[in-house]
């Protein structure tokens, strides 16, 4: 097995690479796709995992949704001019929040949406495998190299 970090061949069953000293306990599990995400071993659905306090679902951004939140800005920034002209005060200033809010996320929105008709996304090649055999034979452990690479800077600076 192959360490994912830095490429030295670890023995079968093994916890941590001998080379880089990273976890590799779980790299077998991954290359077997035995990993699997703790909603779908409980059962939940994509919608009912999304329900639990907590969790936030990225929504898909579409037209109407940029839309939308420029109108509301546009609604609140509307109501904050109407407050200003009837009651005074200093409640028309705290409506010009949500309304630069909502309308600087709607033009956001707008721009991605527009900025991804533009620039679809590539489709990436599969990718190339290593070949790992000009690679230089791995330490017997982590503290083995430590001490080659100590021992090679000591013997540079004499």
């Amino acid at each position: 097995m192959f360490c994912p970090k830095c490429a030295t061949q670890n023995p079968e069953g093994g916890s941590f690479c001998r080379g880089c000293g990273a976890n590799i306990s779980l790299v077998p599990q991954a290359m077997t796709g035995q990993i699997a995400r703790a909603d779908e071993e409980k059962g939940l659905t994509q919608d009912e995992a999304c329900a639990i306090p907590g969790r936030r679902r990225r929504r898909e951004l579409t037209l109407d949704s940029a839309f939308k939140n420029m109108f509301i800005g546009i609604a609140f920034l509307l109501i904050s001019i109407a407050l200003s002209r009837s009651i005074g005060a200093g409640w028309w200033f705290w409506m010009l929040i949500p309304a630069f809010s909502l309308m600087g996320t709607g033009v956001a929105q707008y721009i991605r949406i527009r900025e991804r008709q533009n620039y679809p996304t590539p489709m990436l090649p599969p990718p190339a495998v290593r070949s790992t055999e000009h690679l230089m034979s791995p330490p017997s452990s982590v503290t083995e190299g430590t001490t080659r690479h100590l021992t090679s800077k000591t013997s540079e600076h004499r």
